[in-house]
C-alpha cells in the first residue's frame, strides 16, 4: 500500500520478499510514532523486530494487518500493495498480539470453529496437530487459562490455517520464564516453511529465534542485517583513568581519533576507576583499523573487546 508520496522511487519488490517497508511514517496528531522507517525480511526467515518499549514496533505490526493505515511511506506483502485486497492478504497471516482478546466464555475447541470461518486454508488437522503439541485443553473455557495457555492457544489459532506469514507482537509479554522459553521453543521448531515476523525488546528472544534482526529506535531503522553482524557493530574500549582525568574529558580526548574512523562513543562512564566507553561503527573493520592507528597505540589505547549482543543493543539505542 502506498500512501503519501515517499519522495522518491521504489523498485517493486523481489517476490522472495515477503515484508517490504520503504519510508514509513505515522503520526497520531503531533505524535510521531514511525518516522522513516526503512525493512526487508524474505521468503522463510526468522526475523527479529527489536526495539525498546515506544519505539515503533507496535505500530508498524498495526499497520501490516492493516488495522492502522500510515501517514506515508510503502508497505508491500508477498510482492503486492496492501491496499489492493486487504481481506485476501490478511487470510494469509497469522497473527498473534501482545494482548490476547477472547470470548471468554467459549471453550478453545469452539473458539476454533468460530475462527475457522474466516480462513479459507483452515485446515482441521493441522489444528488438532497443533493444540495437541502446544498442550491446549479443548474443553476448557478460555476465561480460565492461564497467560501462558492463552498465549499457546493465540499461536495454535494463527499457525491452523498454515500461513505463509506469522506476525508476532511482543507474544512473551508478561509470561514467567518456563513459559516463555517455552513458547519460544515452540516458535522455533515450527518455524520451517514459513516467515516469521517476530517483534520484541528482549535480546534473549532474539538470540533463541532469529537469523536476521531490525532494531527500529525512535521510529526509524537504526540497524538491520545478521544477528552476528549486530554484535559486531560495537566494541568496548576500557583503560584505567588517572587521578585528575574526569569521563567527560578522557571522552573529549579520544573523540577526534575515533571520530576519524567513523566511530561513535554510545557512551561512557566510570566504573571502579575505569574508563568504559561502548564504542559503534557500521563498519566493524574500522576497529581493527583504528587499533593498528599508529597515534591511537602512541596514546597507549587499549585492545577492544567484543561485547554481548545484549550490551551491543543498549548501546545502539541508549539516551544520553
Amino acid at each position: 500500500m502506498t500512501y503519501g508520496a515517499p519522495g522518491r522511487g521504489y523498485a517493486v519488490a523481489h517476490m522472495s520478499e515477503v515484508i517490504t517497508i520503504r519510508g514509513l511514517e505515522k503520526s497520531y496528531g503531533k505524535h510521531v510514532a514511525l518516522s522513516g522507517l526503512d525493512l526487508t525480511v524474505g521468503s522463510g526467515e526468522v526475523y527479529g523486530f527489536l526495539g525498546r518499549n515506544g519505539a515503533g514496533k507496535s505500530t508498524t505490526i498495526r499497520i501490516l494487518m492493516g488495522i492502522t493505515r500510515p501517514t506515508k511511506g510503502e508497505v508491500r506483502l508477498f510482492g503486492e500493495r496492501f491496499d489492493r485486497d486487504v481481506v485476501r492478504l490478511r487470510q494469509r497471516i497469522g497473527y498473534v498480539a501482545q494482548e490476547q482478546s477472547f470470548y471468554g466464555w467459549m471453550t478453545a475447541a469452539q473458539l476454533g470453529r468460530f475462527v475457522r470461518g474466516f480462513f479459507p486454508t483452515w485446515d482441521e488437522g493441522e489444528w488438532s496437530r497443533v493444540v495437541r503439541v502446544l498442550d491446549v485443553p479443548l474443553d476448557r473455557r478460555v476465561d480460565g487459562f492461564s497467560g501462558g495457555m492463552r498465549v499457546k492457544l493465540a499461536l495454535a489459532l494463527a499457525l491452523a490455517h498454515r500461513p505463509p506469514l506469522l506476525l508476532l507482537d511482543e507474544p512473551t509479554a508478561g509470561l514467567d520464564p518456563v513459559a516463555r522459553r517455552e513458547f519460544l521453543d515452540i516458535v522455533r521448531a515450527e518455524a520451517a516453511g514459513r516467515t516469521t515476523f517476530f517483534s520484541t525488546h528482549l535480546i534473549d528472544e532474539i538470540e533463541l529465534v532469529a537469523q536476521r534482526v531490525g532494531v527500529v529506535d525512535g521510529g526509524k531503522t537504526k540497524f538491520e542485517g545478521t544477528v552476528v553482524a549486530l554484535g559486531d557493530r560495537v566494541r568496548l574500549f576500557e583503560r584505567p583513568l588517572t587521578e585528575s582525568e574526569t569521563v567527560e574529558g578522557a571522552r573529549a580526548l579520544w573523540q577526534p581519533l575515533l571520530a576519524g574512523y567513523g566511530v561513535r562513543v554510545a557512551h561512557a562512564e566510570a566504573r571502579a576507576g575505569t574508563l568504559r566507553m561502548m564504542l559503534e561503527c557500521a563498519d566493524p573493520t574500522r576497529f581493527d583499523a583504528l587499533e593498528a592507528d599508529e597515534s591511537y597505540r602512541r596514546a597507549e589505547g587499549p585492545p577492544l573487546t567484543v561485547v554481548s549482543l545484549e550490551e551491543a543493543f543498549i548501546a545502539m539505542v541508549r539516551r544520553a
